[in-house]
């Protein structure tokens, strides 16, 4: 298992800046924003052939989502993911990560009904995910798909759900990222849900449970760590989390010192 993180401010303002200092800090991975990578692909490329720091996933940059109520929105979606995939795969990164929808409707807030029924979800989220698959087929890459928690999206909070679609559409180009802050709010057992969908669990993202960085709430991380290493996962961890007060490159240091610690521990 390696450690990766998403960009922040203070690492830099040029992609070698950015990767020399995740280097220094004990990070083995980079995630970026799809727009930059397409933008500043020959920039990257060139930081991490001179850093040997990865760029192992991609997260946003693009416009609307795969499940949005809007056809032209989701087609907007599809068109950019698909055009982003083609650099993912180039330089070798795990693939670009999305969830069905982020924001625009929660069961748990009001009015609390969708507008549109749960059949009709399903096979909009398939029709994205099957012309997706095909996209990242073409560019050797993968759709990384993400289960928010339940206020954030009303379609796929869990692993088993969005697991079923995979299986469904017999997805060969599209697996999970395993989000452990929406993992506290939605699944019932994080070990048991991680153990039944292991055979589709591509990435994961870390933050503990107040979103905080790892070490400041109550998330389990070194029984997480050892439930991923028995199911074989050997991919990028990266930090998708709030920062504790103070310096940034200080919290950094103390983050990656504290997950080592949880991902080596006996």
């Amino acid at each position: 298992m390696k450690l990766a993180t998403q960009d922040r401010s203070f690492f830099g303002s040029t992609y070698e800046q950015k990767l020399n200092s995740l280097k220094t800090l004990g990070f083995e991975g980079f995630e970026i924003d799809g727009r930059n990578l397409i933008d500043r692909y020959d920039e990257i490329r060139r930081a991490v052939l001179s850093t040997g720091i990865p760029i192992s996933s991609v997260c946003g940059g693009y416009r609307g989502w795969i499940g949005d109520f809007d056809a032209e929105e989701r087609a907007k979606a599809i068109a950019d993911i698909g055009e982003i995939l083609k650099y993912t795969g180039d330089i070798g990164a795990a693939g670009v990560i999305v969830p069905a929808a982020f924001g625009i409707f929660s069961k748990k807030l009001p009015p609390f009904q969708s507008p549109r029924a749960a059949d009709e979800e399903r096979r909009i989220l398939l029709d994205s995910l099957a012309q997706l698959n095909e996209h990242a087929l073409k560019a050797g890459s993968f759709l990384l798909l993400e289960p928010l928690n339940r206020y954030e999206d009303h379609m796929i909070n869990r692993l088993d759900e969005a697991g079923s679609l995979i299986r469904e559409g017999e997805f060969a180009a599209v697996e999970i990222m395993a989000d452990f802050f929406h993992m506290q709010i939605e699944e019932p057992d994080v070990n048991a849900s991680l153990r039944a969908e292991a055979d589709l669990i591509a990435h994961v993202h870390l933050a503990d449970s107040n979103r905080l960085q790892p070490g400041y709430g109550h998330t389990d991380f070194t029984t997480y760590f050892q439930t991923l290493r028995e199911i074989g996962f050997d991919g990028y961890m990266a930090v998708e989390c709030e920062l504790a007060p103070g310096d940034g490159m200080q919290a950094y240091a103390e983050m990656a010192a504290y997950l080592k610690s949880c991902i080596n521990a006996d």
